[in-house]
């Protein structure tokens, strides 16, 4: 699959993404978006994307303007960054997909584009993007993560986890350090826990079997309150409770609303509905993925610009719209995912509760989700199934098993279907790499899990070949 644009940004093989595709697609950017005069670039740690990094700062400075290279940063603290000096960003990362694909995430000085700039990029493309200019200045921003890190301790405090001991599961996160030390800021005692020297790509949506059996196992030989991490550029958010039980980032964005007081939700299609059943919100839906999430979250500022909103992701990925208060201090909006906002909270709301965060996500709605994908396999054969699920009634009733009959179809991002038992399949086709979504949701997490396990097998035999 040659690079495309997806649910956040251009993603490709790393043998596509060669020089010229990226200093064109840079280029491209440059001529089709206002950039405020400079472009923060900044990179997760797969083996490739020092060398991706080193062409999008050429690309920059060839066009005459400034290229300050923030080195390895999570992708929210290159946008805090860049959006601080009104100027724009670009992350070179393939988030959590594996390490033969990466890929290019692009802010303007306001945020991440939107669907219309890709659009204009694209047209760019064709159109030769910006030209060679006499070579613009480069500069560096060693205090970047730093910044990102006093965000956190400034506006919970540095008593916000006094007691705790975390366990940081480092892997190959480019926020691996940065959590370090947002923890100890934080007044906790941090656990590193299996630093890796090879890229390892972490799903937060799709943790596999053997990584939460590594959870359980590590949150009872270090004797932690929870273990926390990040996908590969830090705008997911991975979190466990005492037992290392995997709290889900459709739970950490209620949890975090619900401290932050938050008054609008803007989340995806996808998210678990137990948020539908809390009180104080008022809730918008959208397809998946981060644009559409800021553009739920820009038309509710735009009705209203004191509004009180904050968007999430199944995905855990938390966006605030609103100068919010935390425990200590202020925390000042940040318009795209990030994974450190929905970790803190909800640690320090428990902590502050006096209880751990199994017993105050148990305090929410009684509903369940699970999630993962069918890896390899062409998005085309995805979406020609789900065309065919969505067209007939008979196939639906063949393909689906729940004990129960379909009550509602939703169509906003591949094919949602909910059950007269309450409970809902959600198949959707990725955007930019070769599998197949699948999402389950019920009254139970054993249930969830044996409804995704049966639809998995079930997708996985209609796409096989």
């Amino acid at each position: 699959m040659p690079p495309k644009f997806g649910t956040s940004g251009l993603r490709g093989l790393v043998t596509e993404l060669t020089d010229t595709l990226v200093h064109d697609h840079i280029r491209a950017f440059l001529a089709a978006c206002p950039v405020g005069g400079a472009v923060h670039v900044g990179r997760d740690l797969r083996d490739s994307s020092p060398r991706i990094a080193e062409t999008v700062i050429a690309a920059v400075r060839g066009a005459g303007l400034r290229a300050v290279d923030c080195g390895a940063v999570p992708t929210p603290a290159l946008a805090m960054a860049a959006m601080a000096r009104g100027a724009a960003a670009v992350m070179v990362t393939g988030s959590h997909i594996p390490a033969d694909r990466n890929g290019l995430k692009f802010y303007l000085p306001t945020g991440e584009i939107a669907k219309s700039d890709e659009a204009a990029i694209l047209e760019a493309l064709r159109g030769g993007g910006a030209p060679d200019a006499e070579e613009g200045p480069l500069e560096t921003d060693p205090d970047c993560a730093a910044r990102y890190v006093a965000r956190y301790v400034d506006g919970f405090g540095p008593r916000a986890l006094a007691g705790l001991r975390i366990g940081v599961y480092q892997h190959s996160s480019v926020a691996r350090d940065v959590l370090v030390d947002i923890v100890e800021g934080l007044g906790a005692t941090a656990v590193p826990i299996a630093r890796s020297d090879r890229f390892i790509p972490v799903d937060t949506e799709a943790v596999d079997p053997e990584t939460r059996a590594a959870l359980a196992g590590w949150a009872e030989a270090h004797r932690l309150d929870a273990i926390i991490s990040t996908d590969g550029d830090a705008d997911r958010p991975m979190v466990t409770d005492a037992a290392g039980a995997m709290i889900p980032g459709d739970v950490l964005g209620p949890l975090t609303a619900r401290l932050l007081d938050a008054r609008i939700v803007v989340t995806p299609v996808s998210s678990n509905t137990l948020v539908e059943a809390m009180p104080g919100f008022a809730l918008r839906r959208t397809r998946i993925g981060s644009p559409f999430v800021i553009a739920g979250m820009e038309a509710a500022l735009e009705a209203d610009p004191s509004a009180r909103v904050i968007g999430y992701e199944a995905n855990g990925g938390f966006l605030l719209g609103f100068a919010a208060q935390g425990p200590a201090g202020g925390v000042a909006p940040l318009m795209t995912r990030d994974a450190v906002l929905p970790i803190v909270a909800p640690l320090a709301a428990a902590r502050a509760a006096g209880r751990g965060l199994a017993a105050l996500a148990a305090d929410l709605p009684p509903r369940f989700t699970a999630a993962d994908r069918l890896q390899e396999v062409p998005s085309e054969r995805s979406m020609a199934l789900i065309e065919s699920l969505r067209e007939s009634a008979a196939a639906r009733a063949e393909f689906f098993d729940t004990g129960a009959g379909e009550s509602a179809i939703d169509e906003t991002d591949g094919l949602r279907v909910r059950f007269g038992n309450g409970e809902i399949v959600h198949l959707r086709p990725s955007g930019n790499a070769p599998e197949c979504r699948l999402y389950a949701e019920a009254d139970s997490a054993e249930r969830a899990q044996a409804l995704l396990a049966a639809h998995l097998d079930r997708l996985g035999q209609r796409l096989a070949g």
